[in-house]
């Protein structure tokens, strides 16, 4: 709770703050396609998973420094048993999130770009900044315990001993390379891939170590079939896990897992007659 009330302070500095640029205010609309890297996908960062779509309102200082109050919407999901890796493919974990994100981004353009004007049409520019994300994981599974293909909201069933479910915000940080044209007039169009590295390892379910052996010993007995399959001990009986697995790791060793969008997006930007001087 106090995140989402430090986030919104935050982002309310950024309006009244805006006020004074209004006549130099730039809205954005983007959408493509988002990814993940963690503990399901170790290793291809330009994997696409899902789609993505946001909008953004931005203050221009000049033509080279952007301030901007970004929103993202995006779909990532990975799945062991399509993995390429045999260990991943035995473990037999999924999942799937919707990410919601807001964050403040600070834009930097390469030439003195303008959509209102400038003496370059184009320009390739970084990006970086602060923000939050919520984000929920669920899994997909057909359990004999509970036969049919159902889904799970993993964090509730504590899949790795926790005693208590981790939480569905974080603190993220975007960074990022785009290129932008000016279209006709105030019109621009942009293109831009940003990765985001969340202060959290929890994006996928999967952080630390397989939970203890007694780790259900209190729970009903359908509860603990369950939660020893989204476990992801691989044994076709599930109230049968394999000892050895017991303490071990069950991701990697990276405490926070990254996401990614990447797209194309259009923007028009309202311009001062007394805006900037070329």
């Amino acid at each position: 709770m106090h995140f989402r009330i430090q986030l919104f302070c935050f982002f309310a500095l950024f309006f009244i703050g805006s006020s004074a640029f209004a006549q130099n205010l730039e809205f954005g609309l983007i959408g493509g396609g988002a990814g993940y890297m963690g503990d399901l996908n170790q290793n291809k960062p330009l994997k696409i998973s899902g789609i993505s779509a946001g909008a953004n309102v931005k203050v221009n200082f000049d033509p080279y420094w952007t301030l901007g109050l970004h929103y993202m919407h995006g779909k990532i999901k990975a799945d062991d048993r399509e993995s390429e890796n045999a260990q991943f493919r035995e473990r037999g974990l999924n999942f799937k999130s919707n990410l919601n994100e807001f964050s403040l981004q600070l834009d930097f353009n390469f030439f003195e770009y303008f959509a209102g004007g400038g003496t370059k049409n184009f320009t390739p520019y970084l990006f970086a900044g602060i923000g939050g994300v919520w984000f929920n994981p669920i899994g997909k599974y057909d359990i004999p315990s509970n036969p049919g293909e159902k889904e799970y909201q993993l964090r509730f069933y504590r899949t790795e001993g926790q005693k208590e479910a981790y939480g569905n915000s974080a603190v993220t940080v975007p960074y990022g390379v785009g290129f932008k044209v000016r279209l006709k007039d105030n019109w621009g169009l942009f293109t831009q891939i940003g990765y985001r590295t969340a202060y959290t390892d929890y994006l996928d379910d999967v952080s630390g170590k397989y939970p203890m052996a007694d780790y259900t010993a209190n729970d009903p007995a359908d509860l603990r079939l369950i939660r020893q399959h989204l476990s992801g001990f691989p044994n076709a009986d599930p109230s049968l896990p394999v000892t050895n697995l017991y303490g071990t790791q069950r991701g990697d060793l990276r405490k926070r897992d990254t996401y990614m969008f990447v797209g194309i997006g259009i923007s028009y930007t309202f311009v001062s007659q007394k805006c900037y001087t070329f």
